[in-house]
């Protein structure tokens, strides 16, 4: 039996997620797997992959083969790394001690790369909301003044108007009212 590591996906329209599987080469994308190992979800910055690392490297020592996309997700993981030092340990190329030395090297560097790459992404995204709010306050206090301005006017105008009222009620004479 061919066997796969392949993507199985899951999610709603637009909004899909995947669960890593073991499955036979023969069966549907979405259908009867042996065994499933992790999940994959493109829809974070950045995506989220959660591996079961030990099982994920007994299937790939045993002979299933991943996926092009699975590949790529093995590799970030550090799951092919791993399989490849494992292979060179049994070659008697180096000691299990310098493989697992060397993984744990490669695994820190690529923890610090994946924390300075979130890192900058809360950075920009920090520096977007505050250049958002900066442009906020801009536009309200265009509005503000020019709410001021028109309120200024109706004043104007209305004490304009009061003090014609007040004009024409003194130019006008006052007529005594004679009873007789």
């Amino acid at each position: 039996m061919a066997t796969k590591i392949r993507l199985q996906r899951h999610g709603r329209k637009g909004y899909a997620f995947y669960h890593i599987v073991i499955a036979d080469s023969r069966a549907p994308r979405d259908g009867k797997f042996i065994e499933r190992i992790g999940s994959y979800n493109p829809n974070t910055n950045p995506a989220t992959i959660d591996l079961k690392f030990d099982r994920a490297l007994y299937w790939l020592q045993v002979g299933a083969q991943p996926t092009d996309t699975v590949r790529n997700i093995l590799s970030t993981q550090g799951v092919l790394l791993k399989k490849h030092l494992l292979g060179g340990v049994k070659k008697g190329a180096f000691t299990e001690a310098d493989a697992e030395t060397k993984f744990q090297t490669w695994l820190d560097v690529k923890k610090k790369s994946i924390t300075s790459e979130i890192s900058k992404l809360s950075e920009k995204e920090r520096t977007a909301v505050k250049a958002k709010l900066d442009a906020e306050k801009a536009a309200n206090k265009v509005k503000a003044e020019a709410l001021a301005a028109k309120k200024a006017a109706a004043v104007l105008a209305a004490v304009k108007t009061a003090n014609e009222d007040i004009a024409a009620i003194t130019e006008t004479p006052v007529q005594d009212e004679v009873q007789g």
